[in-house]
């Protein structure tokens, strides 16, 4: 028997076959001498290694963690290990660690997060992820279709407007929000979601009652300081996360003002970590779990012709956090 033949038997081949008996005493005999392949030389074999690529904004952020949890999920399906980069929310670190994955042979590479308005920074980001599928792997987006790549899209928009239009259903008339940093898009599509369902209610929310800050726990904190100390009066604020929620129930408590009576608070994703908030936060549930997978899917899945799209739907999650105005 051949190196050859051994070498097919073991690792498999696309294009030669071997024979069920010669497979079956390979594979016996490197079991008896406790044999196993190595790994950078599969790699060179084949052209990929065995891991799967993940970049996220953040990995301490819930939002991002039940997501990784989804991928992994999907890739050990697939007899893949995920390897996770954060770019601790700096995009312009994005195309180096798709680089740096491609280099790696990484099979896929899956990439979470709300894009940026910066045309340059996304024309760099397309560049790499080409590369990436020109040298042979394969990519799915979790956020803008932008990048000419198969995208799982998030319902953004209109999941802050349905929520927009619970929370007038309930009372509330003063709207105050935590729009995130001008140039997230993600923020973006929520807060203009949510600014436009109030219009057609004939309740549109004040300039002023709109504040910019970080799309953070601690810019959600900053945020709300500035509009409880210096903003209009509001009954109830829209944080365009759940994180900076999370903040912003924080400093309305050093502010001394009740969450829910003297201020309403709620917030948009529905991340784990909510299940210890108190008081319970009224939200839009997307299920991020099940988003990792689909990208996951995605980006595993034959090539096709032109980017696929799929789309995910958020559902409003009324909680104790806005049980309607206190007079």
């Amino acid at each position: 028997m051949s190196l050859a033949t051994a070498s097919r038997a073991i690792n498999g081949s696309a294009t030669r076959t071997v024979r069920a008996d010669l497979r079956d005493r390979v594979l016996e005999a490197a079991e008896r001498l406790r044999y196993s392949p190595d790994a950078n030389a599969q790699a060179m074999a084949r052209g990929r290694t065995t891991s799967l690529g993940l970049i996220v904004h953040d990995i301490a952020d819930p939002y991002f963690s039940s997501i990784a949890s989804g991928v992994t999920l999907a890739a050990e399906r697939a007899s893949l290990v995920v390897t996770l980069a954060s770019t601790q929310h700096d995009p312009s670190r994005e195309p180096a660690f798709v680089e740096l994955l491609r280099r790696q042979r990484a099979r896929a590479v899956i990439v979470a997060g709300g894009r940026r308005d910066d045309d340059a920074l996304n024309a760099e980001m397309r560049a790499a992820l080409e590369d990436f599928e020109r040298s042979g792997g394969s990519v799915a987006v979790i956020g803008q279709p932008l990048l000419d790549v198969d995208t799982v899209v998030i319902a953004n928009r209109s999941g802050s407007a349905a929520l927009a239009r619970a929370l007038h259903g309930r009372g509330y008339r003063r709207f105050g929000v935590l729009a995130g940093p001008v140039d997230h898009l993600t923020a973006r599509d929520r807060r203009e979601g949510f600014a436009e369902a109030l219009a057609e209610l004939g309740c549109p929310a004040a300039p002023d009652a709109f504040v910019t800050c970080g799309f953070t726990r601690d810019g959600g904190y900053e945020g709300m300081t500035r509009l409880l100390k210096d903003g209009p009066d509001v009954e109830v604020v829209f944080a365009v996360n759940d994180v900076m929620a999370v903040g912003a129930i924080a400093a309305a408590r050093d502010l001394a003002r009740s969450v829910p009576h003297d201020v309403g608070v709620a917030g948009f994703d529905d991340i784990t970590t909510l299940r210890d908030v108190t008081p319970a936060l009224t939200t839009v549930r997307i299920p991020l779990v099940d988003v990792g997978i689909a990208a996951t899917e995605l980006a595993l899945a034959r090539p096709a012709d032109e980017p696929r799209l799929v789309h995910v739907e958020g559902s409003v999650v009324l909680r104790e956090s806005t049980p309607g105005p206190h007079t």
